[in-house]
């Protein structure tokens, strides 16, 4: 069976959509790339972030959750989102633009072996640029207020705190096909793992903190609700399903997401993955020069859109 191809997708939570579309697309210099909403909760939108294409591994999306309760950090939870840029010049670019937009940040530093500008969005989002050493990425974004050269590649790689690190590491490795490939020790006691995937390097990356202390989480605005895998098409989806149901992770059913497939399940530290096919793509419903313009909606969505668009806020 193949391995997996790294990270397809990160899902975030924001209460403030339109504060949220301003700092990606005008600070980052993402790309809008979806502008939908979440299937399974109608009244929110859900925004994708992406490279020119929408391209597998560089989406960052996010569910718009007003009333949540912002998130506070802890187990089980995912953060910081790692986001691929090109080199240490890259890194300096960013320093100065972030300074120059308001944005706090702690300077370029290393972790794990990577060169990194560890910020925060509005909402406190915990967010890590990673220099990717130059190598290719996604497609840069013509319309971006960012120059290609420094747009934001795709994703690096996520941060998992688990409930029960031993065993999230023993899914990871036994029944995902994760290695580890670095390790340090944190200020305040514990260690962090470096793990990867098929490939391995940016995209295909995971760090698993293991702090001596936990702290529970609560997850809300500023926080992340999943991070997806990815698999080239649903055959292999189908296998990896079964993979995961032998290793008595209880996977969802397969769901037609139209845009990509997914699988659902939570491991036994409490974090929320899935298991998500590359294609169809964005551009199923929409021509790639208008991708992210107006509201798309499923085909089992459409006959609902009337209701579905007077129940959002326009942004």
């Amino acid at each position: 069976m193949s391995e997996l191809g790294g990270l397809h997708h990160v899902t975030a939570i924001t209460g403030d959509a339109k504060g949220n579309l301003d700092f990606y697309t005008r600070v980052l210099g993402m790309r809008l790339v979806k502008r939908t909403v979440n299937q399974d909760d109608v009244s929110a939108y859900h925004l994708f972030y992406a490279d020119a294409k929408g391209s597998p591994g560089t989406d960052l999306t996010f569910f718009d959750w007003p009333l949540t309760p912002p998130n506070q950090p802890g187990a089980p939870g995912i953060g910081p989102i790692a986001l691929r840029v090109g080199g240490r010049e890259s890194l300096d670019w960013w320093a100065e633009t972030l300074t120059k937009a308001g944005v706090e940040h702690g300077g370029i530093g290393e972790r794990l072996g990577r060169e990194s500008l560890a910020f925060s969005d509005p909402e406190g989002q915990r967010l890590e640029l990673v220099a990717d050493g130059g190598l290719a990425g996604g497609v840069p974004w013509k319309g971006s207020p960012v120059p290609a050269e420094h747009q934001v590649k795709g994703l690096h790689g996520v941060t998992l705190t688990s409930a029960r690190p031993q065993l999230t590491e023993r899914v990871l490795v036994e029944s995902m096909g994760f290695r580890e490939s670095g390790r340090r020790e944190l200020p305040g006691g514990g260690t962090e793992h470096l793990l990867e995937v098929g490939p391995g390097g940016p995209g295909a990356e995971v760090v698993l903190s293991m702090p001596a202390e936990l702290k529970y989480a609560r997850q809300g605005k500023g926080g992340v609700h999943h991070v997806a895998y990815r698999v080239p098409d649903a055959d292999t989806q189908l296998d990896w399903r079964e993979r995961i149901q032998a290793a008595g992770l209880q996977p969802t059913p397969v769901i037609d997401r139209f845009y990509f497939k997914s699988v659902y399940f939570r491991e036994p530290g409490g974090i929320l993955f899935e298991i998500a096919t590359d294609g169809p793509g964005f551009a199923a419903d929409e021509p790639e020069e208008a991708l992210g313009e107006k509201l798309a909606l499923p085909p089992f969505l459409e006959p609902e859109r009337e209701r579905i668009e007077a129940g959002l806020i326009p942004i």
